[in-house]
């Protein structure tokens, strides 16, 4: 395993994890959306979990937690916005 996809895992765990907590999960709860604070801690879990599938060299769980976390923020910020 090399060095720079470890950097890029931890970069996405604590990037990409924490902007989903600390960004749109306050959002929603300022704005009382139960919703789309489950929605934002499922993207932040997904994200979370992407930068382990990266360290373990799995491309396809990989690709599928960063859809599913996209999925996840789109429809938390669908919530925030409605």
């Amino acid at each position: 395993m090399t060095d720079d996809f470890e950097k890029s895992a931890i970069f996405i765990i604590v990037v990409f994890g924490a902007l989903t907590i600390g960004g749109l999960m306050a959002a929603n709860l300022v704005y009382g959306q139960r919703t789309g604070v489950l929605f934002a801690l499922g993207s932040s879990t997904c994200a979370w979990v992407a930068g382990y599938a990266m360290i373990y060299n799995k491309p396809s769980a990989f690709r599928w937690l960063l859809a599913g976390a996209c999925l996840f923020g789109v429809a938390s910020v669908l919530y925030l916005i409605r």
